[in-house]
């Protein structure tokens, strides 16, 4: 299983990207901008794609995927996972025809390009030998993580969450975990901040780390530009026994 970050920044400029993760050649997790440097060639192979929540940092190329993909996906419709009310959001908010036209409907409702698929943390299922997890976490709106596990290797992806108890249940009911990625939004002086906006700041999710039981590496995303190095001393000082790694476009990981 390879994992690569096509983008996990905050924000965007220069060379920063947002949330989207590719998994082998075939899956997605959440479609920030980093999908956007995929060529086409790479962008017609996304057969799933795994949303965290309906924030457009992580779904803004989603419209302009099905759109680009629309005469290949008439044959074999691109599959969406997410919380039912994040997908409720995406129809509402999104594929409207006011934003963008609903490929929910096209060319016809029998034969669409998009499918979405509900999802409940606790749901699994298989994609061609991997077994996905949907994990609880919490947001400021419907949200959730997920866990993937393939050949006795499994990594986990929390998308965008904060202080909570839930998930590190879920991830210590399974006996195995290799690689975590986990978001750090803020800097622990804007402590406040992060729990109104529903983000871990480095003291928050030290804390929860506690509440693990593997020794994971952790890769630590969604740093705001310019703030990556100071929040990721932050979180050295507070772990200093953990295996932390900013995340950057372009990392691969083999599992």
């Amino acid at each position: 299983m390879q994992i690569e970050i096509l983008g996990c920044s905050g924000g965007i400029g220069g060379a920063h990207r947002t949330t989207a993760v590719r998994v082998d050649d075939d899956i997605l997790l959440d479609c920030g901008t980093g999908v956007g440097d995929l060529d086409e060639a790479a962008l017609a192979r996304i057969r799933h794609v795994f949303l965290s929540h309906p924030h457009m940092d992580h779904v803004a190329c989603l419209p302009l995927l099905v759109d680009t993909l629309f005469n290949q996906l008439q044959d074999s419709p691109l599959i969406v996972h997410a919380v039912p009310g994040c997908l409720d959001i995406l129809r509402s908010d999104i594929f409207n025809w006011r934003i963008w036209p609903d490929f929910l409907t096209l060319p016809d409702r029998d034969r669409p390009v998009m499918r979405f698929e509900p999802m409940e943390p606790g749901m699994s299922l298989e994609v061609d030998g991997r077994r996905i997890e949907m994990l609880p976490v919490r947001h400021t709106v419907p949200a959730a993580g997920f866990r993937i596990e393939q050949g006795g290797a499994a990594f986990a992806y929390s998308g965008d969450c904060t202080t909570n108890d839930e998930l590190w249940a879920a991830l210590n009911a399974h006996d195995r975990l290799d690689l975590l990625m986990v978001e750090c939004a803020f800097g622990d002086d804007e402590e406040a901040l992060a729990r109104r906006s529903g983000h871990y700041c480095p003291g928050l999710l030290a804390a929860d780390l506690e509440k693990l039981v593997h020794r994971p590496r952790i890769g630590v995303t969604h740093f705001k530009p310019g703030e990556e190095s100071r929040v990721l001393e932050e979180l050295m000082a507070r772990m200093p026994d953990r295996e932390l790694h900013r995340l950057r476009s372009g990392d691969v990981f083999r599992l």
